[in-house]
């Protein structure tokens, strides 16, 4: 099947990121207008606990924590997805270990996809209905936002043949970034942190696999 190359497969990503900073707008103004100042770990009780605040009031013990929990690890399991992309070009990686771990994270790579998408969507419902007047709810509902769109391309990039599938994919996970940052607080930092690390430990396995293979001069073949 020929692979088509239509530039209105962009069309949905462009709506989701428009949704997405029209929400971060109105976060930004919400936040204005209550006096506070819009950063990764706002002041109050009334805000999620890995977001920085404490469990206090409705929502913020009992049920709240367990959902707070589920936001964190759906934080992690987003960034256990991304980390694919170290290893996407490494199936036949000088390193061993390289290229098994890339196996295992091709054949997980979709099923932490919709497991993040899941825990996100359950996170996130919880919160608008217990903490809807929390104007970090707006920055939750744009970073949902994007990673439903990246999802939506990720279920059809075997199904819709066109060349910008994937590319509309991948900058949609980095754009998720910067957003989840601004919701997620400490959480999100420390995913991002890890994911780095795992990137580089790639690196430095390939490299120095191969040095290890690399035949030394002289050497008879």
């Amino acid at each position: 099947m020929k692979t088509k190359t239509k530039k209105t497969v962009w069309i949905p990503a462009i709506i989701a990121v428009t949704v997405a900073a029209l929400l971060l707008i109105y976060y930004y103004y919400m936040s204005s207008v209550s006096g506070g100042k819009p950063n990764m770990r706002p002041p109050g009780g009334n805000v999620p606990e890995h977001m920085g605040g404490r469990p206090s009031g409705k929502g913020g013990g009992g049920n709240g924590e367990i959902f707070n929990t589920l936001g964190t690890i759906s934080v992690f399991l987003g960034a256990a997805t991304f980390c694919w992309f170290w290893f996407k070009k490494k199936l036949r990686s000088p390193s061993m270990l390289v290229r098994k771990v890339g196996k295992l994270f091709h054949s997980l790579h979709k099923l932490l996809g919709w497991a993040t998408l899941i825990l996100i969507a359950i996170h996130g419902v919880y919160f608008l209905i217990t903490k809807f007047q929390d104007h970090k709810t707006f920055s939750g509902l744009a970073a949902f936002a994007i990673i439903l769109a990246i999802s939506g391309y990720g279920f059809y990039i075997n199904k819709v043949r066109n060349k910008w599938m994937r590319t509309i994919h991948r900058i949609l996970g980095l754009l998720w970034v910067p957003v989840l940052l601004l919701h997620a607080g400490g959480s999100a930092i420390m995913a991002v942190i890890a994911t780095l690390a795992i990137g580089g430990l790639v690196w430095i396995l390939e490299r120095t696999a191969g040095r290890l293979t690399k035949p030394v001069p002289g050497d008879t073949p």
